[in-house]
């Protein structure tokens, strides 16, 4: 990860707000088109038209060796699911990963969604919970973000959901991180209780928060691509990312189309606009 300053400017988070909304913008479009019969490559061309569309360019490109707008994770994948000519079938639970930098600034987010299949509603059923509580967990670490001292009690928020939904394994070899020039900087986001409490939370820090969550074991295994990390059991997983801000009034979730209003609701936390 790049070594930058942990805290940016007022006029650095404002900066930030467009390429959060970009980002936002290609994950709700996948979305949208993310239905049985469709491959991950056509997503990824729409994700990619949308960011392009906004001013901005897609920042998983400029990673060493990709070459792709979006990580496509299918089924046991955790993260960092290559797009190719697969095409979805109806029950797929695929975790879609995207990012957008515009003017030197860089948004990341991820989403989970389970393609219907009516033939089989208990599989969908077992991962659409998957899902769910992986969201849930997310938003519970970054409601604790709002009120924490130290950046490392967003973790145990997290865990604490997680294990209360059910035997899901919280993947620790992956983590969240620093964004800013950069897409990934320091520090480091754990999605689960570590020692020590981090860097403090003050005006200026923005991260991403980002649990991955398996159906089984945690152990994961690299793919032939270089790329794809699947679990080693065969078991599902579910991935969830939003880009935050720190600022001087209170917190804004950049890569959420409301700034997290819906998501922070049932947790008591109203976020506030950058200014």
């Amino acid at each position: 990860m790049a070594r930058r300053g942990l805290y940016k400017s007022s006029a650095d988070l404002r900066a930030m707000v467009h390429p959060g909304r970009a980002t936002a913008a290609s994950l709700a479009a996948v979305r949208s088109a993310a239905k049985p019969g469709v491959t991950t490559l056509e997503l990824d061309a729409i994700a990619e038209a949308v960011i392009r569309a906004a001013g901005g360019v897609p920042n998983f490109m400029k990673e060493p060796g990709y070459r792709h707008t979006i990580c496509a994770s299918v089924n046991d994948a955790v993260v960092h699911g290559v797009p190719s000519g697969r095409s979805l079938q109806a029950g797929d639970i695929l975790s879609i990963d995207s990012g957008a930098e515009i003017d030197g600034w860089n948004g990341d987010a991820a989403i989970t969604i389970v393609v219907p299949d009516l033939s089989r509603p208990e599989l969908v059923t077992s991962r659409q919970k998957l899902a769910d509580a992986t969201e849930r967990s997310l938003w519970a670490g970054i409601a604790a973000l709002a009120t924490a001292t130290h950046l490392n009690h967003i973790g145990a928020a997290i865990e604490d959901v997680i294990r209360s939904a059910g035997p899901y394994g919280i993947i620790e070899d992956y983590v969240g991180h620093g964004i800013g020039r950069s897409m990934h900087e320091d520090p480091p986001v754990f999605n689960y209780r570590v020692r020590g409490n981090g860097p403090a939370v003050k005006p200026g820090l923005v991260v991403a928060i980002e649990p991955m969550v398996t159906a089984g074991d945690i152990a994961t295994h690299v793919l032939d691509d270089e790329w794809t990390i699947v679990t080693d059991d065969g078991g599902d997983a579910a991935h969830w990312e939003h880009s935050v801000a720190v600022h001087d009034r209170g917190l804004w979730v950049l890569t959420a189309d409301d700034g997290g209003v819906a998501g922070l609701a049932p947790f008591g936390v109203a976020p506030v606009p950058i200014r």
